[in-house]
């Protein structure tokens, strides 16, 4: 699955493709708009990508404080709302090459 194939996935379908790994389910969730499951799902994922899924997350809420502290768990610089998209697409893109 490509970045573009998962982008479309989040504006035709009405759940989630089956077979999403953990991180992808929730950026996928997060994409279509419901970040409170997003959010359980994310804080499943005990490894650095989870951390930044977090913080991403975090972001969208508006509470950059927490994503400050997410962003330093994952080891990456904090984003700001202006980069969400931009994030968004680089999240889906290493969670495709994690497999």
């Amino acid at each position: 699955m490509t970045v573009d194939e998962f982008l479309e996935s989040t504006q035709n379908d009405s759940a989630a493709p089956a077979g999403l790994s953990p991180e992808l389910e929730s950026l996928w969730l997060s994409k279509t708009g419901n970040w409170e499951a997003a959010h359980s799902v994310a804080q499943e994922i005990h490894t650095p990508m989870g951390s930044w899924i977090h913080a991403h997350l975090h972001v969208i809420e508006g509470d950059l404080a927490n994503a400050s502290y997410w962003y330093n768990r994952a080891g990456k610089r904090a984003r700001g709302p202006k980069e969400l998209e931009e994030e968004w697409r680089q999240l889906v893109e290493v969670a495709i090459e994690m497999g």
